[in-house]
């Protein structure tokens, strides 16, 4: 009999952005199908109704797409929702409780709680164990959750030991009969031959009672590994109410898919070698499970960043002008778009692409190129004409460039020479012409754009910020 291929799975709940922590969960898992020639399996878990939207799960859909999870690859396999397998949850709770490994109990929550009152022992102490009950209005079906100890043999943290007798019986139907989690993930991963659960560490307290689910109802279960969470600069562990964790975001804002998938790799884990950068197939050949650091990651934003501009300045010029599309001309614009010219954009978008570390920063470093005037930031305008000398050598630039040739080294030629006269750095000297080009103090280097906008605009803008200082 043929081996089976080791079958992964990754199971989001739909309740909102697509978590930085579920994505490197999901690469791990995608990654380790590609290695094996295994298969990546989808499952949307999606039985909470009050918290589960149609658009959640396509944001999921589509984040994975994003980071290479494709499809149409045919190591991927779903998406599966849980809903559909409700009756089969159903029937193993029932198939457990027929076999004795479950039972049924009455006891409400202020019922348990004032029983741990009595006792000293908080959580439920297993007072319906053998009171024989049936199913019922009210009723709860609970694990029976054997002595001694349960050993899970983790692929990241080696043998883990748990004592029963610090779990209590545990829930499996609730009084309502629908399904809890640890019944429902069990029963999927049964019915769909998982044999690998590859998910974050905070599910490690959940693997011994699976793993007595799954012993309980005759299957071997599946090899585990808990892998560390992701937490903020305080080490608190990321949360979507305080932190931002939202791949769509990230992808939203310009981080590109092969940076983001680059630096989640890095998190708990890195590659051989001085550099944490390297391709994917790098990756896909040298990750393993048992290389998995224990402890928390960093999620380190400026990193993350860093890594992106680095990638950025690996694309082609012709690449780099296509990613930047959306923000220029397309649905991410957010700009008058109508004096755009691609001409001019691919004639500066080598001097851009060195500065960016995201692609929605590049319209603020050309957008003074497609516009009739600038807008001036009043911060960078005070600044800029601070000093007595800032308007005389402005004027004297001016004089320059009526009639120099009009091209970036000889327009830079005159303001060196303006410099001289005046015993001014270039880069001091620089600052009040910015301001009138560009609208502001900062952006990428001055004279080629200057070139590219022209003689009559160029001159007019300086004319426009005299006159503001003047009057």
């Amino acid at each position: 009999m043929a081996q089976q291929s080791p079958r992964y799975r990754f199971a989001p709940s739909p309740t909102g952005y697509f978590h930085v922590g579920g994505a490197r969960t999901a690469l791990y898992n995608w990654i380790l199908a590609l290695q094996t020639d295994g298969v990546f399996v989808l499952r949307i878990e999606d039985t909470d109704d009050s918290r589960n939207h149609p658009q959640w799960t396509q944001g999921i859909i589509d984040a994975l797409a994003w980071l290479g999870i494709d499809s149409t690859d045919s190591h991927f396999e779903g998406p599966y929702f849980q809903s559909a397998n409700a009756g089969l949850h159903i029937d193993a709770g029932e198939k457990l409780f027929a076999q004795g490994r479950a039972y049924y109990c009455d006891l409400s929550t202020e019922d348990i709680q004032s029983r741990a009152n009595v006792s000293g022992r908080q959580g439920y102490d297993g007072y319906s164990r053998d009171r024989g009950l049936g199913p019922g209005p009210g009723h709860v079906l609970r694990f029976r959750v054997p002595e001694g100890s349960t050993i899970v043999q983790d692929e990241v943290r080696g043998e883990v030991v748990f004592d029963n007798a610090t779990i209590e019986d545990f829930v499996l139907l609730r009084s309502n009969g629908s399904p809890v989690f640890l019944l429902a993930n069990v029963v999927d991963d049964m019915h769909q031959s998982i044999t690998h659960v590859v998910r974050a560490e905070e599910h490690l307290p959940n693997a011994p009672k699976q793993q007595m689910i799954w012993e309980a109802l005759g299957a071997t279960p599946p090899r585990w590994a808990h892998v560390p969470v992701l937490v903020n600069e305080q080490r608190k562990k990321l949360s979507k109410r305080r932190d931002k964790v939202a791949v769509e975001q990230y992808r939203d804002e310009g981080i590109l898919a092969d940076a983001m998938k680059n630096y989640l790799m890095t998190l708990g884990w890195a590659p051989s070698g001085d550099t944490e950068i390297v391709p994917f197939q790098k990756m896909i050949d040298e990750f393993t499970l048992s290389s998995v650091n224990h402890s928390p990651a960093f999620f380190d934003i400026i990193k993350l960043q860093a890594f992106n501009a680095d990638y950025i300045r690996q694309m082609t010029v012709a690449d780099f002008i296509a990613a930047c599309d959306p923000w220029l001309t397309g649905e991410r614009a957010t700009w008058d778009t109508s004096y755009y010219d691609a001409r001019i954009f691919s004639a500066m978008a080598p001097l851009v692409q060195t500065r960016v570390q995201r692609l929605q920063e590049v319209p603020s470093m050309v957008d003074f190129l497609f516009c009739e005037m600038p807008v001036i930031d009043d911060a960078s305008f005070t600044k800029a004409f601070s000093q007595d000398w800032a308007v005389p050598t402005l004027q004297a630039i001016r004089r320059g460039f009526e009639t120099v040739e009009w091209n970036a080294d000889a327009l830079k030629a005159i303001v060196e020479k303006v410099g001289e006269d005046n015993s001014l750095k270039l880069g001091k000297l620089q600052a009040p012409l910015r301001v009138a080009v560009t609208g502001r103090s900062v952006g990428p280097p001055l004279f080629e754009p200057i070139e590219l906008l022209g003689r009559d605009a160029t001159l007019k803008r300086i004319d426009e910020v005299l006159s503001r200082k003047v009057s």
